[in-house]
């Protein structure tokens, strides 16, 4: 018989050590270290003695495929974050800050899919049944026929969706309260998030139920617990959003059924969350043409394409070191594009405090936003206002380049869509449609644009004097 190992996980951050110790390496936490059988772990069946495997039929990559059939909701939102619905026997988790909305976005899920007579299983961990019910009545899901429960415990979990007939989706909320009896460890902790997840996928699997599990998250945006939770599960949806602002963003960034990548977009209201179909129009409802430092950004979430406003402020320092704040974009980013724009272009930012803001609190993420924050911050310097009819995208490299993206046809339909008929991109871009009504100025690196920034600036001072 083999030996049986063990380890030691501290139940804070998850990591592994050879041996006890008090203080964890990874988080420097103390006390939080506890002897982990690696026999019981994952990829290691339920019981510690091990047995004789048995062959299974190995298969070819050829042959035929069956679509993986999908519930869907009816919330074309959240639909489009998945793929197209929940797939029967899938595990998907959710993610997100306290109150930002989670619990409110599921119960408006399990009422919708509920009123389309599938058989929806609500368990909370966290809420006793009198309080889920009054968010039900707030959310007008009151009426519906969703099964409620309050429970930590998971065998009794497991005991009470397993009776009757087979649920169609089951909720967890939360998967940091669940415990088990086979788990000597505090709710919460390394080893019982990974064996509550552990029943409730085989669950899933095993009866073609589809799973939904809310997961916190930690002061970094990651999901409380082991990464391994996020290995385990089919799906992984981030739930975002600034309390400051009333949109929420559902974002897919696992998903083994379906792209990833993709958002779902929700403004949250007294009666819950609602869909925004088109997020750009959200993003520039209060946008002030006239200023100068703002650029329209073309961007792509997924397959949506989104148009958000980039703000920039530069103004002169009294400090010896200028201040450089960013919200919404990568400040390591913004740092490459001042250095090219100062070697390259001659524009000398070194004594200016510069601020960046993205709109709306919406955070970008692609490098193509490099041209529309270059142009913002020379428009800011310059004090001229940006044509309020254009819009920038493009990547901006080392050598003050401008390399093109993709999906340069997707970004410009969608401008032309909410009325922007001018357009500055690379002029490398392969994907520009042919015979189109808009104005598209291509850029070959980045002292082009900065040169016709600065002659529309001569121009405009021009224009008074010729008159």
């Amino acid at each position: 018989m083999a030996k049986s190992k063990t380890q030691f996980v501290c139940q804070n951050c998850g990591t592994v050590h050879n041996r006890w110790a008090g203080k964890c390496d990874g988080c420097g936490e103390w006390n939080t270290i506890i002897e982990d059988d690696m026999m019981g772990g994952i990829g290691s069946g339920p019981g510690k003695v091990p047995k004789k495997g048995r062959a299974v039929a190995l298969t070819t990559l050829s042959g035929e495929t069956e679509e993986a059939p999908r519930i869907f909701t009816g919330i074309s939102e959240l639909d489009r974050a998945t793929g197209g619905g929940f797939v029967r026997g899938s595990a998907v988790l959710v993610g997100g800050d306290p109150g930002i909305g989670k619990s409110t976005l599921l119960m408006q899920a399990a009422a919708a899919l509920s009123r389309r007579g599938h058989r929806i299983i609500y368990v909370s961990g966290e809420e006793a049944v009198a309080q889920v019910r009054l968010r039900a009545q707030r959310l007008d899901a009151a009426d519906t026929e969703v099964l409620l429960a309050a429970e930590t415990n998971v065998e009794d979990i497991l005991a009470t969706i397993g009776e009757g007939k087979r649920p169609d989706l089951v909720i967890i909320d939360s998967i940091q309260t669940l415990w088990s009896d086979t788990a000597d460890s505090a709710p919460g902790t390394v080893t019982q998030v990974r064996t509550g997840v552990q029943a409730m996928i085989r669950f899933a699997k095993q009866t073609g139920a589809a799973m939904v599990l809310v997961g916190h998250v930690t002061k970094e945006g990651q999901i409380a617990g082991p990464r391994v939770v996020e290995h385990m599960v089919d799906a992984v949806l981030y739930f975002e959003g600034d309390r400051g602002h009333h949109y929420r963003i559902l974002r897919t960034v696992k998903n083994r059924f379906g792209p990833t990548d993709e958002i779902g977009v929700f403004e949250m209201s007294d009666k819950g969350l609602r869909e925004v179909t088109n997020p750009s129009e959200l993003f520039l409802g209060e946008r002030n043409s006239k200023s100068p430092g703002a650029a329209v950004f073309a961007g792509m979430e997924g397959t949506r394409p989104v148009l958000v406003e980039v703000q920039a402020l530069v103004a002169p320092t009294s400090l010896g070191t200028p201040r450089r704040a960013v919200v919404g974009w990568d400040s390591s980013r913004l740092s490459m594009i001042l250095a090219v724009l100062e070697a390259h272009c001659g524009v000398k930012l070194g004594q200016h405090d510069v601020y960046l803001n993205v709109a709306g609190g919406y955070r970008i993420t692609e490098p193509a936003a490099d041209l529309a924050v270059a142009s913002a911050l020379v428009s800011s310097l310059a004090g001229l206002a940006l044509p309020a009819d254009c819009v920038y995208f493009g990547e901006i490299s080392l050598s003050g380049a401008v390399r093109p993206v993709s999906q340069t046809a997707q970004r410009l339909k969608e401008a032309e869509k909410l009325g922007f008929s001018g357009a500055m991109l690379p002029a490398t871009s392969a994907e520009v449609p042919k015979g189109a009504n808009g104005r598209w100025v291509t850029i070959e690196d980045l002292p082009d644009l900065v040169s016709r920034i600065a002659g529309s600036a001569a121009k405009l001072r021009q224009t008074p004097e010729d008159d």
